[in-house]
């Protein structure tokens, strides 16, 4: 199956680097949200970012130009319909889903593949909102998208050997090591990553460590490239009390459950680096 025109849902952080890595592969891109607006400042903002590549010497010179104009933004929903694969990763809420499927199944092709890039929700129940549950799957990206390689591939129980196989072989064609996951609330690396996010978030508010030395110890002391809370900074506040959210819903496990200061900080609104302030003041 040739997959050349690649639909995407979001361009929040995690569709920004799933666009940049498909269109780095040589895919048109057809990135959609609820305002083209956002849409734009993705595109803006990977331009920048390979811009800055280029003057450095770490791409080719015309790479911005190569990768920036495989990328066509949009506002409008039916500009999907010609796609021959859907990648989706708005905001990880099963009713928010619902609403999206509902509509992509009537607008795309009956052949076309969606593929969900949600980090912990049920891709069984994803699939049984949609008429093509055979080609509904998990593919699970993580950030920077761009530059990270391993991708979860996880099937619901509908999904067929078939899109298991054609999803596999172009995680590989855009440069990504698949790895087959079966169906599990956090699926491999958050059901171990977000607890150790929780944990040293637990640890921050029982005051036994300030933010930074928390991060230190654990890079210092566990060889972790950046910290748990630093990482939870990067990745979104939000999503990793979403994520937490559900292992503890799914699992009714008392471990999983959310650490004040995640709650905290996403109702102040400082979900981490996209707001510029989380567990760290990005802004100085």
């Amino acid at each position: 199956m040739n997959i050349n025109k690649i639909g995407l849902l979001g361009a929040g952080t995690m569709g920004q680097g799933i666009a940049w890595a498909l269109a780095a592969a040589g895919k048109e891109v057809v990135l959609y949200d609820i305002k083209e607006e956002f849409c734009v400042k993705a595109v803006a903002q990977i331009g920048k970012s390979l811009t800055r590549a280029e003057e450095k010497g770490s791409v080719a010179a015309g790479t911005m130009e190569a990768v920036v104009s495989k990328i066509k933004p949009t506002g409008n929903l039916d500009d999907l319909a010609g796609v021959d694969f859907i990648v989706e990763c708005v905001f990880e809420n099963m009713d928010v889903k619902k609403e999206v499927y509902t509509k992509l199944d009537n607008l795309l092709k009956p052949e076309v593949i969606i593929a969900t890039n949600t980090s912990s929700l049920s891709l069984t129940e994803i699939a049984a909102i949609t008429e093509r549950a055979d080609k509904v799957i998990g593919m699970h990206f993580f950030n920077p998208a761009n530059v990270m390689k391993l991708v979860e591939i996880i099937p619901a129980i509908q999904t067929s050997q078939a899109t298991i196989d054609i999803v596999t072989e172009l995680a590989r064609e855009i440069g990504k090591k698949p790895v087959q996951v079966k169906e599990g609330p956090g699926f491999v690396v958050n059901r171990i990553l977000i607890p150790g996010i929780n944990e040293a978030a637990y640890i921050l508010y029982e005051g036994l460590a300030s933010a930074a030395d928390i991060d230190t110890a654990m890079k210092l002391g566990a060889g972790w490239p950046m910290g748990p809370l630093a990482l939870a900074d990067l990745v979104g506040v939000d999503i990793a009390l979403a994520v937490c959210n559900t292992l503890f819903n799914e699992t009714g496990d008392p471990k999983y459950r959310p650490a004040p200061p995640l709650r905290q900080l996403v109702r102040a609104g400082w979900l981490g680096m996209k707001s510029k302030k989380g567990f760290f003041d990005y802004n100085k």
